[in-house]
């Protein structure tokens, strides 16, 4: 039986996750595709690239990592220490490298936030240290590795 990934993860017990996240329905993600005979080999430095992009933006170190034709594995060391040292605008610089800044961040910046709950600094901080942008959780743009791939790949194959 699935459980929450809540559940599934424990800073306190481990810092370190094994995480794999496959295709489906035949698609290839490296490689050369017997069926189609199409060469996707290209698409593994992508993947290589974005997975040290995101490690330098968040908390999150890679220690070891496998793309395979069809599926990748990666060996995730989640850094609260660091990220415990980052100031709000630290996490808020880091975030909007990916993301576009919300208006209530954009408040928060300027100083024009009014109530208590604006004050209390970016929800962001929390997902600086989520294994969900290397592991999908809630669907495909939950993991930012698999979406970028996700969108790339399809580019490719409507021009190609």
């Amino acid at each position: 039986m699935t459980q929450a990934r809540s559940l599934q993860i424990s800073l306190v017990d481990t810092p370190y996750y094994h995480c794999v996240a496959r295709c489906v329905r035949r698609a290839f993600l490296c490689g050369v595709d017997d069926f189609s005979g199409r060469n996707y080999e290209h698409r593994r430095q992508w993947i290589v690239d974005k997975l040290k992009r995101l490690s330098s933006i968040f908390a999150i170190d890679i220690c070891a990592y496998a793309v395979m034709s069809n599926h990748y594995h990666v060996v995730l060391r989640v850094d609260e220490d660091t990220a415990g040292h980052w100031e709000d605008a630290d996490v808020i610089e880091r975030w909007t490298t990916l993301f576009s800044t919300p208006v209530l961040i954009q408040r928060y910046l300027k100083g024009e936030t009014t109530t208590a709950a604006e004050q209390r600094g970016p929800e962001q901080r929390g997902q600086v240290l989520s294994i969900d942008i290397y592991y999908p959780n809630k669907g495909v743009k939950s993991c930012l590795l698999i979406f970028t791939i996700f969108r790339i790949s399809t580019y490719e194959g409507v021009f190609t």
